[in-house]
């Protein structure tokens, strides 16, 4: 029996169409004549959703009980005894009901799978078991129905249903998604724009992957090797040089020219693990490639080229980044570079040769130093031997002259330059071969006391020895230097894989310092940072230190190790080798990646402290306002009542009374109102229709709501009055609460002011008091100091209103603070003006 094949509609979050998308596709195959059941939809109590349903095929619920409560599942029996041919099962991340078949829904499609029929599903991003911790930094929500990501990547067809934040955001204001009574809580909490933005992100990028693997299935199903231009591709060759850096800038700017291109690079290491780079330099542009948004990468190869092309074609690579050869001519005559050969055998592949300052540098040639390998000690040791052994083998040799054949001869002195080149190494067996070569020569062979050879075997013998004892020489000398090289290598790998462990174990600086200080043997370490701000001379500080008296300035220690130019390491004790100061500065660039990363995850967490306390703000002030409107609007209506019973009695101090006191609770409703929707801007959640509106309906409008107060106010407008762009209700609302504001603080002989002026491509409307002018010089803008006028809830409100309306909203004062004014700018939909139209959530 065929399996049966699977059908995901996929989405970032709950609310996007997934099940209304289910259902419209089991509409279509039930017209086109195929056999469509529903086995489980949930439609949440959304209209469009159940109604999409009608015409279907439904197989009754199974109902089970736990815990004395009675809860319904999918009858997975009874769809399999149906055997449809299509079968619509609605969530496929959910948990069953204890007592039923199967622990999770996937597993009960997947038996609907085995017995050949097609199912068709839906599926939230958030349940991916490999997206769970991701989803739940973002949202502060662990989703605990999860769904292994391999059960979702057997789906033959994966759909993405997707909204806009806004959008869904719309329809959730609309109670589209939710209830009523779970609407705020929602918008402020899970589906606030940033969150949704980044789970619709996390949809698209893990349904990217999913295309990407059944390309690279499809073209090794079909033997097909040649990259395939699907998206842009850039790889840096890094060979570990002083190149690097300008090589990954380079890169880094091709690729920023592309959208949606991948910065890869490479670097190939010997197959026998043995590197000569220094790895702080490497580390430095791994660095710098991972805060450009490249991803670094590390093969084994003896051949560089056929590493790198490998690695290419394996990741479908479409640009190769290629430093310039540091070659000479001659070597470059002598054999091709590795750009020449990667430009032979890249076929298809685009590669770039970038110039640097270290190209074709000038190859100055060296001898091997003494310490390479041995070690001074046993260089001298070596050549002193040579020195002594030889003139001694050779007295004994000629001592035996006549019992032992020239060849005999040749093999003991062969025999010593082996021991020679086991002690020093090739310089010392090179020096010993030559050597024994003329004492056998003039000692040994005939004729004696002579460097001349006239019996052709001796020649021949001769040569051969030379040949035997440099090749010998040369491959004792290149072994022990390797031995020492691999150990040496060992040891590092030891020592930064120890230091690296200790890091993913989130140890502290002070503690990976004294790792440090102890494997190098030094009597203290400090990990010291620059003040940048300081001047004229730089102040250091210490980060992390271990040991007696570490050193607080990098002057102050014997070793230093700058990570960057303003974090360095200095340590004090015995002088390091070489290799030591190497290992030391690989130390040093992790040590600093380690303080980088706490200060990062330092502010992370202060981050997520303040948004925290920004949404517990928010739901207070939510659940305040819900709290609070309700005793107000009893306590209005009590009022009113009291004010009614009243009237036949008059008295002149209870109807003043009750008059401030109605004043003073439809002030305070006001404020709870103002409040809720500051919150609901805040959270994005205020619904806005952004059109040309008339400026002088709004201004009426306004004055009408403003009551007999309002027809005080001045109207000083020009006769042609280009439209604004804005929010007809929320501007209306706007200019009232600042004509309340400015008619609260003007005297009743001095009513305020309305003027509005056109200024380039936008609309100002100035709200003045009622106050004396005393000339535009001596206005000055204010600061919003808390407790000032500027800082009120009405203004707060309608600067933030004026803000999400693409507009500003500024407040001034004449110099001795007797008269205030309000500007309110917003676009102006005249010609030049912006007059495009849309709605924004």
């Amino acid at each position: 029996m065929a399996r049966g094949r699977l059908r995901i509609y996929l989405g970032a979050a709950p609310g996007v169409g997934k099940t209304y998308a289910m259902l419209t596709e089991g509409q279509r195959l039930r017209s086109l004549g195929a056999d469509v059941v529903v086995g489980f939809v949930e439609p949440h109590g959304r209209r469009p959703t159940a109604a999409m349903a009608d015409g279907l095929e439904t197989i009754p619920r199974r109902t089970l009980t736990h815990r004395g409560a009675a809860f319904t599942e999918m009858d997975l029996d009874a769809v399999r005894a149906r055997r449809p041919q299509v079968a619509l099962v609605d969530e496929l991340a959910h948990s069953n009901i204890p007592g039923s078949r199967n622990a999770k829904r996937w597993q009960d499609v997947e038996d609907l799978l085995d017995a050949g029929i097609d199912v068709v599903t839906t599926l939230n991003v958030q349940h991916l078991e490999s997206l769970n911790d991701v989803v739940r930094q973002i949202t502060g929500v662990r989703q605990r129905e999860t769904l292994p990501d391999e059960v979702a990547r057997r789906a033959g067809q994966i759909e993405l249903v997707d909204l806009p934040p806004e959008v869904l955001r719309r329809r959730m204001v609309h109670g589209d998604v939710y209830p009523p009574d779970r609407i705020e809580s929602a918008l402020t909490h899970y589906f606030r724009v940033g969150n949704l933005t980044a789970l619709r992100e996390l949809a698209l990028l893990w349904l990217a992957d999913r295309v990407e693997e059944g390309l690279q299935r499809y073209r090794a199903e079909h033997g097909i090797s040649a990259p395939w231009e699907t998206r842009e591709r850039i790889l840096v060759s890094l060979s570990g040089g002083p190149e690097g850096e300008t090589l990954i800038r380079r890169a880094a700017r091709m690729s920023a020219r592309t959208p949606g291109t991948e910065l890869l690079a490479l670097h190939v290491v010997p197959e026998d693990g043995l590197v000569g780079l220094d790895p702080a330099a490497l580390d430095t542009q791994r660095t710098l490639l991972e805060s450009l948004g490249g991803n670094y990468h590390q093969t084994t190869g003896d051949d560089v080229v056929a590493a790198l092309l490998q690695f290419a074609e394996a990741e479908n690579v479409t640009q190769i980044v290629l430093g310039a050869s540091r070659h000479g001519r001659l070597a470059s005559f002598l054999r091709a570079g590795v750009g020449e050969r990667t430009i032979k055998g890249s076929g298809p592949i685009d590669v770039h040769i970038v110039t640097h300052e270290q190209a074709a540098g000038i190859a100055v040639p060296r001898l091997p130093h003494p310490s390479r390998g041995m070690g001074p000690r046993r260089y001298w040791a070596a050549l002193g031997g040579a020195v002594v052994l030889l003139p001694v083998l050779t007295l004994l040799l000629t001592a035996l002259r006549g019992h032992l054949g020239f060849s005999s001869d040749l093999v003991i002195y062969l025999l010593a330059v082996v021991v020679v080149a086991l002690i020093g190494g090739l310089l010392p067996a090179l020096f010993a071969a030559f050597a024994a070569a003329l004492l056998a020569d003039y000692y040994v062979a005939a004729p004696v006391h002579s460097l001349a050879m006239e019996r052709p075997d001796e020649i021949t013998a001769f040569v051969v020895f030379i040949a035997t004892a440099v090749l010998v020489g040369t491959a004792a000398g290149t072994a022990a230097q390797r031995t020492h090289e691999a150990v040496r290598a060992t040891s590092e790998a030891r020592a930064l894989s120890r230091l690296a462990a200790a890091m993913m174990r989130g140890q502290d600086l002070p503690a990976l310092m004294e790792q440090i200080r102890e494997y190098f043997g030094l009597a203290a370490v400090s990990l010291l940072e620059r003040n940048a701000e300081a001047s004229p001379a730089p102040h250091w500080y210490v980060v992390a230190s271990a040991g007696e008296r570490p050193p607080e300035r990098p002057y102050e220690a014997d070793v230093e190790s700058p990570v960057d130019d303003d974090l360095t390491l200095a340590a004090r004790g015995a002088g390091l080798s070489t290799e030591d100061q190497r290992v030391l500065a690989a130390c040093a660039a992790e040590l600093g990646l380690a303080h980088v990363r706490g200060r990062i995850a330092g502010r992370s967490g202060g981050k997520d402290a303040l948004a925290e306390a920004e949404r517990t703000r928010a739901s207070l002030l939510l659940a305040a306002g819900r709290d609070l409107r309700a005793p107000l609007h009893t306590a209005e209506k009590a009022l009113l009542r009291l004010r009614r019973g009243r009237a036949r009695r008059p008295a002149p101090e209870e109807a003043q009374l009750l008059d401030a006191a109605c004043t003073a609770v439809h002030r305070a409703e006001q404020l709870v109102t103002d409040l809720g929707d500051l919150s609901r801007l805040h959270a994005g959640a205020l619904d806005l229709y952004l059109r040309p509106v008339d400026l002088n309906e709004v201004l009426g409008a306004a004055l009408d709501d403003l009551g007999p107060g309002g027809h005080s106010i001045v109207l000083r407008l020009p006769e042609q009055l280009p439209d604004v762009i804005a929010d007809a209700a929320l501007l209306t609302r706007v200019l009232t609460a600042l004509g309340a504001d400015a008619l609260r603080h003007s005297p009743p002989d001095r009513p305020p002011v309305f003027n509005a002026e056109l200024r380039g491509d936008h609309l100002e409307i100035r709200v003045e008091d009622g106050m004396p002018e005393r000339g535009p010089e001596s206005s000055t803008t204010i600061s919003r100091a808390p407790g000032t006028r500027v800082d009120s809830l009405a203004l707060r409100l309608s600067r933030d209103l004026a803000e999400a309306m693409d507009g500003a909203l500024e407040t001034t004062t004449e110099e001795a603070g007797a008269a205030f004014s309000v500007t309110l700018t917003l676009p102006s939909a005249a010609p030049g003006g912006s007059a495009t139209s849309g709605s924004a959530g």
